[in-house]
C-alpha cells in the first residue's frame, strides 16, 4: 500500500450560510485556490450565477444537515480551523496551517455557533475590528494557506 496517497488536503465550507451569492463566490475561490472539497452545514447549496466556473461540479461537494453530522464525518486526520472573531482566535498572519484541515466559516450575521467554536481544533481571525464578508474571509484564509506553504 502506498503511504504517500494523501499528504495534504483541505476543504472549506459554511455553517448556516445566509446569502446564496456568497456560496458561489466562495466555491469559485476554493476551486482556484486548490481546495479538495467544499461543503455546507444547515442551509443547502443551490446553483449560483456567481459560481461561473461551476465549482460544485468540478470538486466534491458535501452537505450536512447539522454540525454533529459534519463533525462525525470529518476526513480522518483532518483538523477543524474555525474562522471567527473570538478571544481564543490566533492571528491568521502568524498561523501555521495544518497539512490536513477543514476551514469552517460561520453565517454572515451570527458567525460560528458555540458548539463549532468549542469543537474547532484551531480558531483564526484577521486583524480587523469588524467582521468580513464570508466569501472574502474564506478567500483570504485560502490565499494565506498558499503563502504559508511557499514560506515553508
Amino acid at each position: 500500500m502506498n503511504n504517500n496517497f494523501v499528504n495534504e488536503f483541505f476543504g472549506i465550507g459554511i455553517l448556516n450560510g445566509k446569502t446564496p451569492e456568497n456560496l458561489g463566490v466562495l466555491w469559485r475561490s476554493a476551486q482556484n485556490m486548490g481546495a479538495s472539497f467544499i461543503f455546507t452545514i444547515g442551509n443547502r447549496y443551490a446553483k449560483q450565477a456567481c459560481d461561473t466556473h461551476n465549482a460544485v461540479k468540478s470538486m466534491p461537494y458535501f452537505h450536512y444537515d447539522n454540525f454533529d453530522e459534519f463533525f462525525n464525518n470529518l476526513p480522518k486526520g483532518a483538523r477543524i480551523v474555525g474562522v471567527e472573531l473570538h478571544e481564543k482566535s490566533q492571528d491568521l498572519e502568524s498561523f501555521q496551517h495544518p497539512r490536513r484541515c477543514v476551514y469552517l466559516l460561520g453565517a454572515e450575521d451570527h458567525g460560528l455557533t458555540n458548539e463549532a467554536i468549542d469543537k474547532s481544533h484551531f480558531l483564526v481571525k484577521f486583524k480587523s475590528t469588524l467582521s468580513l464578508n464570508v466569501s472574502v474571509a474564506g478567500s483570504i484564509v485560502m490565499y494565506d494557506r498558499q503563502l504559508n506553504k511557499a514560506r515553508s
